[in-house]
């Protein structure tokens, strides 16, 4: 099997100024036809976000979508009735299954909050959507 190495400074970057944003694979306007993914692999994004800023309501669909928190905090809420706030030392797991609404908000006013995010395709289409978090630290 060959190795692929990307370089940290060949990742993609978007500074939105709320969020800044580093991608593996292609993501948002960063487009590299190289790295759309990696197997089942999709996301693999090292995202900084500023104080009280986030993601309003969004949908995701057939993905699972797994944050660890690095730094700070992250509030989550969803359509399934879900809302918490991830830490350093939890891991959030996201089924989107066939379809979930969600935000993702920095609950601190000054502190900013650094975390990793990854996205799976998932092996099942169209299964109910599902949360779970842990701490496991």
């Amino acid at each position: 099997m060959k190795t692929i190495f990307h370089p940290t400074n060949e990742r993609g970057h978007a500074n939105h100024g709320w969020l800044n944003a580093h991608h593996s694979f292609s993501f948002a306007n960063w487009y590299d036809p190289t790295r759309i993914h990696f197997g089942m692999l999709r996301v693999l994004n090292d995202d900084i976000v500023q104080g009280g800023e986030g993601f309003g309501m969004h949908p995701h669909n057939d993905m699972e979508i797994i944050t660890i928190i690095n730094h700070g905090a992250l509030e989550h809420r969803d359509n399934m009735g879900n809302g918490s706030v991830i830490r350093p030392g939890d891991v959030q797991v996201m089924s989107a299954g066939r379809g979930v609404m969600h935000s993702e908000f920095n609950p601190s006013p000054s502190e900013e909050t650094n975390l990793f995010q990854i996205w799976i395709f998932p092996k099942e289409k169209h299964i109910a959507p599902r949360y779970d978090q842990k701490h496991l630290m």
